[in-house]
């Protein structure tokens, strides 16, 4: 069974930093792409930042220059480093991730639970 646990999530004020964590545990064969994805009270989910298996990188034009998405492949985890946040920011933040369960299986997408990430005036 393969499960993605978030941690990382807080409350902070304008202008601070938090860093998100997304570990993949459970037997599969590979993980392709990363990133994070947020909703914000009353909108519909939306991308924030994704990073390939190779290292590229590509983010919302939102967070473009305060947030940083980076991987460790070895320990199977994604980060999310969240500088000058901004009331805006405030959401639920899920990891998601590309992963293929078995060598004789196609991809497929999964989903962590969320984190709450909220940021006061």
């Amino acid at each position: 069974q393969v499960q993605l646990v978030e941690s990382g999530g807080g409350l902070v004020q304008a202008g601070g930093s938090l860093r998100l964590s997304c570990a993949a545990s459970g037997n599969f064969f590979s993980i392709n792409a990363m990133g994070w994805y947020r909703q914000p009270p009353g909108k519909q989910r939306e991308l924030v930042a994704v990073i390939t298996g190779g290292g590229s990188t590509n983010y919302a034009d939102s967070v473009k220059g305060r947030f940083t998405i980076s991987r460790d492949n070895a320990k199977n985890t994604v980060y999310l480093l969240l500088n000058s946040l901004k009331p805006e920011d405030t959401a639920v933040y899920y990891c998601n991730a590309d992963i293929r369960p078995t060598v004789r299986l196609w991809s497929k997408d999964y989903w962590g639970q969320g984190t709450q990430v909220t940021v006061s005036s």
